[in-house]
């Protein structure tokens, strides 16, 4: 009861805040732009655009930033464009500066629940956190993820999609002129939450895929590491609607899972529902409903899905940097046990991780393990040693 009194209490504050005054439409990618999905490299900016970065509603904008859209690349390894937001402190300090690039927790799978799409409103969930790392003089990439503030649809917790767009808003950042940011600066990866899915994706596949960025440390959250462990946990649960969001992410990256196919006309409706809103709704939505209330058969037990499910899976690959993670508990949504065992994988490999366990839900988590989890970092981005593995 108190776990669902909490959750509840949590949702009612995120829907007040999602009843703000509605963003502008999301930047749309034109045919030049898709184009440039296969022409350039990963990170290179195909379009650009002043915008302001507030904390919170009516802050004053004491930062300079820009909308970008830039090249990445999709799980299955072909050219895409994303959206993102570069925010560079308005500090008068000149000369290179750490960046951090940070990947945002849930926030929906419709355009206008993008980060970058409620940063000049104030109304991103994640603007105060991110306004600590721009206090200690930090640039901040933030992503918007495949097919979020862009036309296809969001590829929710397909984790390898997310760790490319990580890395490649770190790259278009650093080659952003305007930013001012050194090519072989220090870069941090941040994330809490389906960020933390992003953060430890991006940690891992940094040493192949984007070799060139100078990471100094990973910091990962609340990680859904083990996405059949983390659906099966939600199913009937207060994130049951988070579920369903995954399903219809994982399907728009790998369309032969034919989701609908699965789906009764309550989750085709509920499907529809969830990509024309923002997480809030969409986890009231699906409240405590089983996945079963929603299907005619189970996508969970067919091989394909299996399968699609395991290349998100995070652990099989070590980080070749320190990483520092944390878990509460009693979070609601992302298994404790699913966290600590990406913990014992990872140091298993070879990868010095410092581990934080909160006695708190997953909401209260992200926000009472975000100062310690900065301090890590800075000390990381100013290269001090590592303490290897160790954690309570």
């Amino acid at each position: 009861m108190r776990t669902r009194t909490t959750v509840l209490a949590t949702l009612t504050a995120l829907t007040l805040a999602a009843a703000l005054p509605t963003a502008p439409p999301a930047m749309a990618t034109t045919g030049t732009d898709r184009t440039a999905a296969t022409q350039g490299r990963p990170g290179d900016i195909v379009t650009l655009s002043p915008t302001s970065f507030r904390a919170v509603p009516g802050a004053p904008v004491t930062t300079r930033s820009w909308h970008i859209t830039y090249r990445s690349t999709t799980a299955r390894g072909e050219g895409n464009v994303v959206s993102g937001t570069v925010i560079v402190p308005d500090d008068g300090k000149t000369g290179p500066r750490p960046l951090v690039t940070w990947g945002m927790g849930a926030v929906g799978l419709a355009d206008d629940c993008a980060a970058s799409v409620r940063f000049p409103q104030g109304t991103s969930s994640e603007g105060r956190l991110i306004d600590l790392a721009l206090r200690r003089g930090w640039a901040v990439a933030v992503s918007d993820y495949e097919g979020l503030g862009t036309p296809e649809e969001h590829t929710y917790t397909v984790g390898r999609s997310e760790g490319h767009a990580l890395l490649d808003a770190a790259r278009a950042a650093q080659r952003l002129p305007e930013a001012g940011l050194s090519p072989d600066g220090p870069v941090g990866i941040m994330g809490y939450s389906q960020g933390g899915q992003a953060a430890g994706w991006a940690a891992q596949l940094r040493s192949s895929y984007a070799p060139e960025l100078r990471v100094k440390g990973t910091v990962a959250g609340g990680v859904p590491a083990d996405l059949p462990a983390t659906l099966e946990y939600n199913d009937g649960g207060v994130g049951a609607g988070l579920a369903l969001m995954a399903l219809a992410g994982q399907d728009a990256a790998f369309p032969e899972l034919a989701l609908d196919s699965y789906l009764n006309q309550r989750g085709k409706d509920d499907v529809a529902f969830m990509r024309n809103n923002c997480v809030s709704i969409s986890t009231i939505a699906g409240l405590f409903q089983h996945l079963s209330d929603v299907t005619v058969r189970d996508p969970l037990a067919s091989p394909l899905w299996r399968l699609a499910l395991r290349t998100s899976e995070l652990g099989d690959d070590a980080p070749d940097h320190p990483v520092y993670l944390y878990h509460g508990l009693t979070d609601e949504l992302i298994p404790y046990q699913v966290g600590a065992d990406l913990r014992t994988r990872w140091c298993e490999r070879g990868t010095p991780v410092e581990w934080k366990s909160y006695p708190t839900d997953h909401v209260t988590t992200a926000i009472s393990g975000i100062p310690p989890a900065l301090a890590w970092l800075a000390a990381r981005l100013t290269d001090e040693p590592a303490g290897g593995n160790r954690g309570t």
